[in-house]
């Protein structure tokens, strides 16, 4: 039996995100097809995290597990050949039978795009905010969240939960020309959390929310008092960690 590691990037305009699901195409199906036609055989892939739908990535990792004795570049190239222009296999690697995509890593990094102008080439890959934003405001509220806290009030509910815990290691926003990247860092996300973490301080940098809001939603974890979700085309799963 060997483990199959994989990093993958995609475009999640066209897809219902990561997971297997019953109401759309997903990434995860896509290449389990594509594997079963190389492998000739039914396999289960494992993904480091679920990407909503709409969401892109270019650093998805996932495993699966194969008795097959076909040669890695084999399966890379043939992947790359079968799957849609939207989706390829950046590298592939044997691993150690006990690694898990999901539970080894250590960290997962997600990057959020926010364009200041309308555009045409961007537009599915970032949001276009048409106020002016305080980029001041938006870093005073990525460091209040830096360090270990609860996020449910920036999160959707998610009843497989036991908690909302999750330890910050990077959150800031700079200036790249017409967009503002924000880039956050953590041993784990949460249903929606970035979304949510992004449209509040938007509203925060706009002023219709204050600081004093952000740290109650923080603090109170009321997700009545956060502000709206960010669209799912800004985001990128940007690195896994392990």
């Amino acid at each position: 039996m060997r483990n199959i590691k994989l990093k993958i990037e995609y475009d999640g305009t066209n897809y219902v995100g990561w997971q297997s699901q019953s109401n759309g195409k997903s990434v995860q199906t896509e290449i389990e097809n594509c594997l079963k036609q190389i492998l000739q055989e039914n396999v289960s892939l494992i993904g480091a995290g679920r990407t909503d739908s709409g969401v892109h990535a270019k650093g998805q990792v996932a495993n699966f597990k194969s008795n097959t004795k076909l040669d890695l570049n084999k399966i890379q190239k043939s992947l790359n050949s079968l799957l849609p222009d939207d989706i390829k296999i950046m590298s592939i690697q044997e691993v150690p039978i006990d690694f898990h995509s999901r539970y080894s890593a250590k960290s997962r990094i997600y990057v959020y795009y926010i364009s200041t102008f309308p555009t045409a080439i961007f537009r599915n890959y970032s949001w276009y905010v048409k106020y002016n934003l305080n980029i001041d405001l938006l870093n005073e509220c990525s460091k209040l969240i830096l360090g270990v806290h609860d996020f449910e009030g920036f999160s959707k509910l998610d009843e497989a939960n036991e908690n909302y815990l999750s330890n910050v290691f990077i959150s800031g926003w700079i200036v790249k020309k017409k967009f503002l990247k924000y880039k956050i860092e953590a041993n784990r996300f949460l249903y929606g959390m970035v979304r949510g973490l992004v449209g509040t301080m938007v509203d925060v940098a706009r002023e219709y929310l204050t600081i004093e809001d952000f740290k109650f939603v923080l603090d109170k974890k009321d997700r009545c008092r956060a502000g709206q979700f960010a669209p799912a085309k800004g985001l990128f799963l940007e690195n896994i960690k392990y």
